[in-house]
């Protein structure tokens, strides 16, 4: 995708009441703060699966419900007056996917579905999706050469598993609605690739109930709460032989869904996709000595063998929304994003035990 000019976007004043589906999970809680932040009206839907209250944002208007009930949305349009809605309510897990497409495919694609339909039916004028780097599938060491990486927006998209397929899908429901709505409805389809770190605040964070995140893992284990980390193979041809990603602050990621939120709003009738990435990465290895130095101490960690179908490297080209949003990364540093984490993980322990 050739690098995009500046969109125009709704001013910021003129911004109406926002719904943020899984807003009492791990992005959208931030995205719900970064709204808020700005003194924007947000109502939280989330049924509370996944997502936990400790996450709700103080201040957001919060409806228990699932994303895809049309009616509950239909009704919470009309009773908070919402204009623009954030999608992030989705299941994630590459592995549970796996295990339970049937699951994933319900969850990801039926409910996208069902809110992309009531969006257009109650009048909502713009929608953001939480996509991901899934869509592209698994690089083979072969694509790890300069001209293959970072990955840009007009790659193949070639998902390997149900959960990348199942975010492909729900973008193609999402764009093929927008189409149909008659100029009424805008959408933004952001992908992502490691969200990562915490709220620099301390009011939200990861809260997995199955951590599988490389951070929040070795957040456990600099607590206490893990023995130590697995590193899935150091052979790949890398400097280091382990694995790299580009990880990006959730904070950050929260900053892109506004603009692409005020861009949307500013352009009825289409639908755009931007990647979110820093354009470079760091090695698993690379991630440990840094949570080490966070925490004052090494985190120990055993090499065991790699995973099937984990790329030696993945890295965003994010020039589009750099470009075309003014996006402008503030927490693009290693150090910074695992000392948010680090600081989170210890505060939610905290609060655990004291609810305990």
């Amino acid at each position: 995708m050739p690098d995009s000019p500046r969109l125009p976007m709704l001013p910021e004043a003129e911004l109406p009441p926002v719904l943020v589906t899984g807003g009492a999970g791990y992005i959208g809680s931030h995205a719900a703060l970064a709204l808020l932040d700005r003194g924007h009206k947000v109502v939280v839907v989330d049924d509370l699966s996944t997502g936990s209250r400790l996450l709700l944002p103080p201040g957001a208007v919060f409806v228990q419900g699932r994303a895809g009930d049309r009616e509950l949305i239909a009704n919470v349009v009309a009773r908070e007056g919402v204009g623009a809605v954030m999608h992030f309510a989705a299941s994630i897990s590459v592995g549970d996917s796996v295990r339970e497409p049937a699951a994933y495919y319900a969850n990801n694609v039926t409910e996208t579905l069902d809110l992309a339909a009531a969006c257009a039916a109650c009048g909502v004028k713009a929608l953001v999706f939480s996509s991901t780097a899934a869509v592209y599938g698994e690089r083979g060491e072969a694509d790890t050469a300069p001209q293959m990486l970072p990955l840009r927006e007009d790659d193949r998209l070639e998902p390997i598993n149900p959960y990348g397929w199942s975010k492909l899908m729900g973008e193609r429901i999402i764009t093929d609605i927008v189409a149909a709505s008659g100029g009424t409805l805008a959408a933004g389809i952001l992908r992502y690739f490691n969200v990562s770190g915490a709220d620099p605040a301390g009011r939200s964070g990861q809260n997995s109930h199955h951590p599988h995140h490389l951070i929040e893992i070795a957040s456990h284990v600099a607590t206490g709460l893990r023995g130590q980390f697995s590193v899935y193979g150091d052979d790949y041809p890398t400097p280091d032989g382990t694995g790299i990603r580009d990880y990006v602050h959730v904070s950050d990621i929260a900053e892109a869904h506004v603009l692409m939120l005020r861009a949307a709003l500013a352009a009825p009738g289409t639908t755009r996709t931007f990647n979110l990435g820093y354009g470079r990465g760091h090695s698993v290895l690379e991630v440990l000595a840094a949570l080490g130095r966070a925490a004052g101490f090494g985190i120990p960690y055993a090499i065991g063998p790699r995973r099937e179908g984990d790329p030696a490297v993945l890295v965003a080209d994010s020039a589009a929304a750099v470009a075309a949003l003014g996006w402008e990364p503030r927490f693009a540093d290693i150090d910074a994003i695992v000392g948010h984490a680090l600081a989170w993980e210890k505060s939610r322990q905290v609060r655990n035990a004291a609810a305990a």
